[in-house]
């Protein structure tokens, strides 16, 4: 399965999200992420992201951003959005006869009452973040998993 996860910069919550994901999912999936924006592109993760992941085990030292494109529809099997805006970007992207899904997050972990994952880079909460994270990976993996 190739999971491409999306956020606004590709700084801190997707390429947490790929961090987290490719440690609870393992080898056995492609995973990628990007940013609707292109502010970021070719930067590294947000440091207090990085470092906030690193406390956890998590390297993002090796990511770099990029931006979403109309050909990642054809490249990933799902498409995962932090939070509605993201989800209405990346929306707009999609090719005419593309039926990718595209989800949001949360979708995996409604035990949380979460509807979006918060952005750390205005709300400063890292470690929130995370966790939301976190247990929004456990539950696409369990989905996947289930497939």
């Amino acid at each position: 399965m190739k999971v491409l996860f999306v956020c606004l910069g590709n700084i801190c919550r997707s390429p947490a999200a790929e961090g987290v994901f490719r440690t609870v999912a393992g080898a056995e999936h492609d995973i990628d992420s990007a940013g609707t924006a292109d502010w970021h592109v070719g930067k590294p993760p947000y440091g207090p992201m990085r470092e906030a992941a690193s406390a956890r085990g998590i390297d993002l030292s090796d990511l770099r951003a990029r931006q979403v494109s109309g050909s990642d529809f054809d490249r990933f099997d799902l498409i995962i959005g932090m939070d509605g805006s993201n989800l209405a970007d990346i929306e707009r992207l999609r090719p005419t006869g593309s039926a990718t899904p595209v989800h949001l997050f949360t979708d995996y972990a409604p035990q949380s009452g979460m509807s979006e994952v918060p952005d750390p880079y205005y709300t400063r909460d890292f470690d929130g973040a995370l966790d939301l994270i976190e247990a929004c990976a456990d539950g696409l993996a369990r989905a996947l998993a289930e497939r």
